[in-house]
């Protein structure tokens, strides 16, 4: 239970001066923004934001794929970074015998790693009976402070819960809900089509509210995406282009980096712009709304493609236009290896009944079609995994701007987790782990348009994570559990895990938010059903 700070309700009606009740309800105005910004408790899962917290001895990924510095003291103020204090041996020599900064509350880092906190660029909180804390309490234990999430549950749900979570009325990280084009707006479909009344739609969407939005659907005209494109930019937003493959024929991923588009999602339509035809070899029975036909040949695309076109033109062009891409690799893995995906180890403990049920297989739900999945189509996505992992190296190699999303909660990539899941797949690719992080936050930010996230530098907002141990010598310690090493004599034990995430200033237990994650799943799990991918494998009593 979420617990903050409140304004007696004061009777008004008795005050005989307007000129008084006018300052009375100034008082209160300004009294509700203090308390707003002021420290709260959220119960044992957080406190803050401080007037003065100092993160103290703690190791710095500064978040622009510079290497480790450190030790430094972390001055933060309210939701601010204010202060970077060095203790290395050199600076300490210099300066001396010196106090060091105390605050409201102090935490010993000393042996941990700072980084900012992640920005996860494409998400799904689903619908009910999926609890948004469920969603919101492991995004934020896996380092998660900021996320652009699809309109699940419509666009007015997430604008309440992006308001939310600005106030900090509740526990989430900063929300930047995806805005279709065209929403709330009131105009028809004729309307819409039209390139010449875009600016007046995209004005009105933006003074609703919009920053992300979703032109998925505008594909098989070019004239209307590039003028939303140029729109939106103009704005002050971004565009998300999830390439649907029924209009790669008319736009393919070149054609998108070249008409505007901010970034680029999944791996849709970049095999196709190497074809050496227009259009790919689509079954004769192919129909786009069968999932399984869909998402089968999403993946044998990729062995159509020219290679050596897709890595060097393809390649050049999606840097030249300034295109962002944004893989979500981690919501695909099943493709290509079914098994392993729907055996994960946290699917007991942390994977909601909903989740499970809604994964399937079960042609009746999006991302539920491994209902006849074959050893072909696992062939297929594994050889598109090996081109699609060259063809990110290679753009990030020549300049591109690489970002980070998860596309879950679906097929089978459970929130959190696949946070850290994504960021091994993206070292698959064979980026750095400094430029891993560097994508999944610095670039992120800047892909955004976030100007003050995704860095640990003074001036910047106090979104951060911080971690037992390096995540350069092991992604893994990122996880919840962290990941099994080994001390001096050979004994095993677990090191690792985000001991705290910390949102506008907010320092957030994390293992009390894991904690009730696992409450939620153990009641969601009761009245549980055994899926057809479990089936073969329960005991029976």
């Amino acid at each position: 239970m979420i617990q903050i700070q409140t304004i007696d309700y004061l009777d008004l009606t008795n005050l005989k001066s307007k000129t008084m009740k006018r300052i009375m309800l100034l008082t209160i105005t300004c009294l509700c923004v203090i308390s707003s910004n002021a420290q709260k408790k959220y119960g044992e899962l957080a406190e803050g934001p401080y007037k003065k917290l100092v993160i103290r001895g703690a190791m710095v990924l500064p978040g622009h794929g510079g290497p480790p510095v450190g030790p430094y003291d972390i001055v933060i103020e309210g939701n601010m970074i204010t202060k970077m204090i060095p203790f290395d041996p050199v600076t300490a020599e210099s300066r001396g015998a010196t106090q060091r900064e105390t605050g409201d509350r102090v935490i010993d880092a000393t042996g941990k790693y700072v980084m900012p906190g992640m920005i996860d660029l494409h998400m799904h909180i689903r619908t009910e009976p999926l609890p948004l804390e469920y969603v919101y309490y492991l995004k934020l234990a896996h380092g998660v402070t900021a996320m652009v999430p699809g309109a699940d549950r419509g666009i007015d749900s997430g604008i309440n819960e992006a308001t939310k979570s600005k106030s900090n009325s509740m526990l989430a990280p900063r929300l930047f809900p995806i805005w279709n084009y065209g929403a709330k707006t009131s105009y028809d479909q004729v309307f819409l089509d039209n390139p010449a009344n875009v600016k007046k739609v995209i004005q009105e969407m933006f003074s609703k509210g919009a920053h992300v939005v979703n032109v998925g659907d505008l594909g098989w005209n070019q004239q209307l995406l590039g003028t939303v494109c140029k729109e939106v930019t103009a704005a002050g937003g971004i565009t998300t282009y999830h390439i649907p493959p029924n209009t790669t024929s008319v736009t393919h991923a070149v054609d998108a980096a070249r008409l505007g588009v901010t970034m680029i999602e999944h791996h849709y339509a970049y095999a196709e712009s190497s074809l050496d035809r227009t259009v790919q070899d689509f079954s004769p029975t192919y129909n786009y709304n069968d999932e399984n036909a869909r998402f089968g040949q999403a993946g044998k695309v990729w062995t159509e493609a020219n290679k050596e076109r897709l890595l060097t033109e393809v390649a050049d062009s999606l840097v030249a236009y300034g295109v962002t891409m944004l893989p979500t690799r981690v919501v695909y893995e099943a493709n290509r290896d079914i098994i392993r995906a729907s055996s994960l180890p946290w699917h007991k403990k942390y994977t909601h009944q909903a989740l499970i049920d809604w994964n399937g297989p079960n042609p009746n739900y999006h991302g539920a079609y491994h209902y006849d999945w074959t050893s072909d189509d696992e062939y297929n996505w594994s050889y598109a995994y090996q081109l699609w992992g060259q063809l990110i190296y290679e753009f990030n190699k020549r300049g591109g701007r690489v970002a980070y999303g998860s596309d879950d909660s679906y097929i089978f990539a459970t929130p959190g987790f696949s946070n850290i899941r994504e960021l091994q797949l993206l070292r698959e690719t064979g980026m750095h782990t400094l430029e891993v992080l560097k994508a999944a936050t610095y670039n992120s930010a800047k892909t955004l348009r976030q100007d003050k996230l995704g860095l640990v530098r003074p001036g910047y907002l106090a979104d951060l994570v911080i971690i037992d141990g390096s995540p350069l010598y092991n992604l893994r310690y990122m996880y919840s559990f962290g990941a099994l090493t080994v001390d001096n004599d050979g004994k095993m034990y677990r090191k690792g895990g985000i001991v705290h995430t910390i949102k506008d200033g907010i320092v957030l237990e994390n293992e009390k938010l894991m904690q009730e994650v696992e409450k939620m799943v153990a009641e969601s799990k009761k009245e549980g059903k055994v899926s057809a991918m479990e089936e073969p494998f329960v005991i029976r009593k």
